[in-house]
């Protein structure tokens, strides 16, 4: 009697509770606005953290989140460069509930979705699994500097750039170092997309840089960018062995409307001046100017296109003090020396820095998006070399550390004979003058005294050109798996000139401007990306990728570096400071690289950690 009064019991519970198990669960649905053009905003991040449901809106601003309880909620949206909005609502059992979110353009801060560090789905930075360092344009704009690289060293922990005064063809392209790792050991990114490299190979004696090629991020315009993201451990454990310092990723500015304007300049005056190796006079030290402007422009109901403009100048600056060889140079009475310094110890000079970005993207109602972004810069960079003393300078103007001058005998050099000519010895800084004169009056005697009886100090720079575009096609299929395809194509080009020196073994005829040849990287990248969020705890990624590089060294003029008659006399070879690329050095090389990889994260639910 008694077990049958319990399972008359347990089968009333059971009875009573059915209705409940039953209850068809319900919808959320709505559409995601930008509160500026009211229009839809894609790829919105939607979650109900209580419930660890997140979808992204599709290319209109839509969204559904399916299989939710009866109940009382929050829903969070957020989207890269938008405020969070946080909507409550009520959801009765099988019922659908309509929820329209607008979002207002807004500053980063910690809650803000960021894209590295995840082969899935955007995430926040509190969410993210590794750490990461989100850098807001108003934190970059406010900086006095006018380059992005000397910007973002003011701002970001553990990246640096470092401006050598004489430093070759670094001169012309910075080298950026993150965590003090070589630049070519940072991955730098685009809106996600991999930048191409420079074309300069850093070569700064004993730097930590040497043989380093890293991309050439001074060419991104500073008011073009929305955020920067830092990411710096384990990053090489995801993106590969391109990342062991980091990787920073730059997100460009993508509104429709709206701009703004900069003009930034600054200058060191002491009321002094100084002279370059060209002769050239500069009042002050250092005189910057720049121009910059950013502009939205709406391309149909749901598209953008965002330009940005730089342009800018700037002086050399000069922090040097007199040699000590010039110094006595001028002490034993040779006032053709230049001064206040024969040698400028300082920052190059850079003329007609122009840049020119556009990002642009159009949402399609079908659950894709169209999105292509790129950049043009140019730029002259001219800077100094090392003094080049008059009485010392071996294989221009002395062959014996400077015990006497080195004389060209023109008649040997035509293989005529010889001239005889007299040997000029320099004692306390001074070459014995009439032996010098005897030269001076013989046609087929010369030195380089003749030219340059203050000595000389080349002048070294060069044009550079960096160009990209990238394009692409994202979306999701009906059945959540997210997709990327994307084509990039990147150009950087140094040109080099130099000038005010000579190639010595070229005797009297050498010229003092040359042409030394270039350096020129070309890459071009086709990738695919998908991503499928299994459930609220497993995400799964993979890709592959197909890059093809090409590396070029331009052939110089032939007397940058040819070897010339007085060679054999013991005078130097090739444009002096900077040798041109020879039929030998001069070449034209090219590899290509196909990549594949697979991404799993895991976590709890309601605890991304």
């Amino acid at each position: 009697m008694k077990k049958r009064g319990w399972l008359i019991v347990v089968l009333a519970l059971a009875f009573t509770a059915a209705p409940a198990l039953g209850q068809a669960q319900g919808t959320i649905q709505g559409t995601v606005r930008s509160a500026d053009s009211g229009l839809g905003l894609g790829n919105a991040r939607v979650e109900v953290p209580s419930l660890g449901r997140v979808t992204l809106s599709n290319g209109a601003g839509a969204f559904t989140i399916g299989d939710v309880p009866a109940g009382t909620y929050a829903l969070e949206v957020r989207l890269l460069g938008y405020g969070l909005q946080t909507v409550e609502f009520t959801v009765g059992s099988g019922q659908t509930v309509n929820v329209d979110v607008v979002l207002g353009v807004s500053a980063f801060e910690l809650d803000e979705v960021v894209v590295t560090g995840s082969r899935t789905r955007p995430r926040t930075v509190t969410e993210s699994m590794v750490p990461i360092d989100v850098i807001p344009f108003r934190e970059i704009e406010q900086q006095a500097e006018t380059n992005i690289d000397f910007m973002l060293r003011n701002v970001i922990p553990s990246f640096n750039v470092n401006m050598q005064p004489i430093s070759d063809a670094a001169t012309i392209s910075r080298p950026a170092n993150l965590r003090g790792l070589a630049s070519d050991h940072t991955l730098v990114l685009v809106n996600g997309k991999r930048r191409h490299r420079g074309a300069v190979i850093s070569w700064l004696g004993g730097g930590l840089s040497d043989g380093a090629q890293g991309p050439d991020i001074s060419a991104i315009p500073g008011i073009a960018l929305q955020q920067v993201e830092v990411l710096r451990d384990g990053a090489s454990a995801q993106y590969g062995s391109d990342a062991i310092a980091g990787v920073l990723n730059f997100q460009l500015k993508n509104e429709r409307s709206g701009g703004s304007l900069q003009f930034k300049s600054g200058q060191y005056y002491d009321g002094g001046t100084f002279v370059d190796g060209a002769g050239r006079q500069w009042d002050g030290d250092g005189n910057q100017v720049s121009v910059a402007g950013n502009f939205g422009i709406p391309l149909g109901q749901s598209g953008f296109a965002n330009l940005s403009l730089e342009y800018g100048n700037q002086d050399p600056t000069d922090r040097a003090i007199q040699r000590s060889d010039a110094a006595a140079l001028r002490s034993a009475g040779n006032t053709a020396v230049r001064t206040p310094s024969a040698q400028v110890w300082g920052s190059p000079r850079v003329s007609d820095d122009f840049k020119l970005w556009l990002n642009t993207g159009y949402n399609f109602d079908d659950d894709e998006q169209v999105y292509a972004f790129g950049g043009l810069s140019t730029k002259e960079v001219d800077g100094g070399f090392f003094f080049r003393n008059p009485n010392t300078r071996g294989g221009v103007f002395s062959a014996d550390g400077g015990a006497t001058l080195l004389v060209g005998d023109v008649l040997e050099a035509r293989g005529l004979g010889t001239a005889s000519c007299p040997t000029v010895t320099i004692t306390n800084d001074v070459p014995d003058p009439v032996a010098l004169q005897q030269v001076f009056d013989d046609p087929n005697c010369f030195t380089f005294q003749e030219r340059f009886p203050g000595g000389f100090t080349p002048q070294f720079g060069g044009h550079a050109v960096d160009a990209s575009v990238v394009g692409g096609v994202k979306g999701q299929t009906d059945g959540g798996v997210f997709w990327d395809a994307s084509a990039s194509w990147g150009r950087n080009l140094a040109d080099y000139f130099i000038y005010n020196t000579v190639n010595a073994a070229l005797g009297p005829e050498t010229p003092t401007s040359f042409d030394p040849g270039f350096y020129n990287q070309e890459e071009l990248s086709l990738n695919l990306d998908l991503s499928y969020r299994i459930n609220e705890v497993a995400s799964l990624a993979g890709g592959l990728e197909r890059r093809e590089e090409r590396f070029e060294i331009g052939q110089g003029e032939e007397d940058s570096w040819t070897i010339g008659p007085y060679a054999a006399q013991g005078f130097s070879s090739a444009s002096n400071g900077f040798p041109g690329f020879s039929p030998l050095a001069s070449g034209d090389w090219a590899r290509r690289n196909i990549a594949v990889y697979a991404d799993l994260n895991l976590g709890r639910a309601n605890d991304p950690w």
